[in-house]
């Protein structure tokens, strides 16, 4: 059985504004919960991509913006004093990134609240690996 182009778009369409409203849904759980820890949406973002030492260029890749947006936030959480930049181990014109003892205590606060009534967790873990694999597969065939 074909499908017509007109159906084809009407469910595109209809995929497409879930995922937006998903996204919108997210954001604004972020948002929410990054004011309680007196952080911008950006801030969180960033504290929560920092895993582990990284430099400016993979920050700004995991927290899907540009390097000069980066620089902005990392500088605010800098003033903070919650990131630190710290020689690169193995390129001189690099920092790493590097959360200090304060800013890793507000990352794992962080992540406590976004895990709390987030917008995912009506979904099983079963449920979220399977949205994660056919998100991955969407985005990664562009």
């Amino acid at each position: 059985m074909t499908t017509s182009p007109d159906s084809q778009a009407l469910a595109e369409r209809q995929l497409c504004g879930l995922v937006n409203g998903l996204a919108q849904r997210i954001a604004e759980h972020v948002r929410e919960r990054a004011a309680t820890l007196g952080l911008t949406a950006s801030q969180a973002t960033a504290l929560r991509e920092m895993s582990g030492p990284m430099t400016m260029r993979e920050l700004a890749d995991r927290m899907s913006c540009e390097p000069s947006n980066t620089t902005f936030v990392v500088d605010k959480l800098e003033k903070q004093g919650l990131i630190e930049r710290h020689p690169h181990p193995t390129d001189r014109r690099a920092k790493h990134l590097v959360l200090t003892p304060e800013g890793a205590a507000l990352r794992t606060r962080l992540l406590e609240l976004l895990a709390e009534d987030s917008p995912l967790s009506g979904l099983t873990p079963q449920e979220q690996r399977v949205l994660h694999g056919l998100l991955e597969q969407v985005v990664t065939s562009a």
